[in-house]
């Protein structure tokens, strides 16, 4: 079902006569430079992924805690007004 050697010969027997062996050449380095082109972009874009992921675990641990005022100013202030109510 799949392609076998022989059949790859055949192709590429075919592939030289129509486009001659420099031609093919030329093609092959292109190509290659394109793969090895993508993988490096691949691999770029991991490492700015996990930089941000770094990042935002960072930035989350530096964050200073949420402050909340004390029980008893609250009440202080509470009684005041009342009193000024009255």
């Amino acid at each position: 079902m799949g392609i076998g050697m022989k059949e790859l010969l055949v192709i590429l027997a075919i592939a030289l006569l129509v486009f001659g062996a420099k031609k093919l050449k030329t093609i092959g380095s292109d190509l290659g430079g394109a793969v090895r082109g993508f993988k490096k972009a691949m691999n770029e874009g991991e490492e700015e992924e996990k930089k941000k992921e770094e990042n935002m675990k960072q930035i989350r641990s530096d964050a200073p805690d949420a402050e909340f005022a004390d029980a008893s100013k609250t009440d202080a202030s509470k009684a005041r007004k009342e009193d000024s109510k009255v």
